[in-house]
Parts: structure tokens; C-alpha cells; sequence
């Protein structure tokens, strides 16, 4: 008689050892980056939040950095690129 192996989808959890930092008191002058997960429109969300913020709040600078998919973590590289940057706004847009 054969084996029968039995597989668990569940990963493995990991905790973060850093406390999420606090969100800006104001975002004149302040660097946004937008994270894309490659979900369907969320490029279009991400550039008209984007537009909306600067005309309304200043925005000093923003950046634009895209997942290689949206079941995975950010590359090395893109969480590199996101270094630095005052507020990360990322998410789904189906």
C-alpha cells in the first residue's frame, strides 16, 4: 500500500519587533509613496490620491513602487526604494 502525504497550506506567521511608526501630524513637504500590489486599478487609485493629496495638502514629493504580485512581499529593492519616504499608502483596488 502506498503513502499518502498530507500537506498544510498554513504559513508560518511572523511578528514584526517594531511598533508601526506614527502617522505624520501634517503632510505639506512630506514624501508619499504609493505601494502597487498589481491589483487591477489600483495604479489609477494610487495616481489620483496622489493628485488629490498634493493639491490639497503640498506634497513634497511622491513615489511610485510596484509588487511583483499581490501574494507576495515587497522585493528587497522596493522596500530599499520606500526607505526614507514619511508615509506608505498600500492596498487593494479590484
Amino acid at each position: 500500500m502506498g503513502t499518502t502525504r498530507v500537506l498544510s497550506p498554513v504559513a508560518e506567521s511572523k511578528v514584526s519587533q517594531e511598533a508601526p511608526r506614527a502617522l505624520p501630524a501634517e503632510l505639506a513637504g512630506k514624501t508619499v509613496a504609493f505601494l502597487d500590489n498589481t491589483k487591477a486599478n489600483f495604479e489609477l487609485l494610487a495616481r489620483e490620491m496622489a493628485a488629490l493629496l498634493s493639491e490639497r495638502f503640498g506634497l513634497g514629493r511622491v513615489v511610485y513602487q510596484r509588487k511583483a504580485n499581490a501574494a507576495t512581499p515587497a522585493s528587497p529593492e522596493v522596500l530599499a526604494a520606500l526607505a526614507g519616504v514619511d508615509l506608505v499608502v498600500t492596498g487593494s483596488a479590484d
